[in-house]
């Protein structure tokens, strides 16, 4: 078994990069957990987590949100030789857009019809107003309120990431949504090789 710590920008963020170990049987556990706090925490403190890795693996994913692409990204938060234990991921533009490629999953889990999805997430230029946007269409009231923001100001539902959490670790079908998202299916390929 690889004991390996959690980097990442948000709860959301941490519960995919749980599941994705899961996958993986017993391969993995998870020994720590860290940040939460965005992007910003992540992208400062990588080179700590980068030397923290020649003694525990550290397992970093982060959004690709506004860069122009996976590499231009990597130049900006990378200028350092990279441990072996240190698995970089990013998800292209957002951990959402992973959730998103599991059509039948999340329109059975909003009961919307798989017809209001994109057969292309990787490409949505905002997966998370995306996965907002179905949820809007949702039968299912409690996700409404969930997800949906309620104040002019809120980017997300005032229990999004609950709300989502069940889906995360009950219903997301990643063999199905690694082969619509490429995003997806590189990281589990970083993670099955290591």
């Amino acid at each position: 078994m690889i004991y390996i710590n959690l980097a990442s920008e948000d709860d959301l963020s941490e519960a995919v990069m749980t599941r994705l170990l899961s996958h993986f049987g017993n391969k993995f556990s998870v020994a720590n957990t860290y940040s939460r706090q965005g992007f910003g925490y992540l992208k400062s403190n990588l080179k700590g987590f980068n030397q923290a890795a020649a003694h525990t693996p550290f397992f970093v994913l982060t959004d690709l949100d506004q860069h122009v692409c996976p590499s231009a990204l990597l130049n900006d938060w990378i200028n350092f030789d990279v441990n072996s234990g240190l698995i970089f991921r990013i998800a292209v533009r957002e951990v959402e857009s992973w959730l998103l490629a599991d059509i039948g999953g999340l329109s059975t889990f909003f009961r919307i019809s798989a017809n209001n999805f994109s057969k292309n997430p990787d490409d949505i230029p905002d997966p998370k107003n995306e996965l907002i946007r179905l949820a809007s269409k949702s039968r299912n009231r409690n996700l409404r309120e969930d997800i949906i923001p309620v104040n002019d100001g809120a980017v997300i539902g005032p229990n999004y990431n609950g709300a989502l959490m069940p889906f995360v670790f009950n219903s997301w079908d990643i063999t199905e949504a690694q082969k619509v998202s490429r995003s997806l299916a590189k990281t589990l390929r970083s993670l099955e090789d290591f």
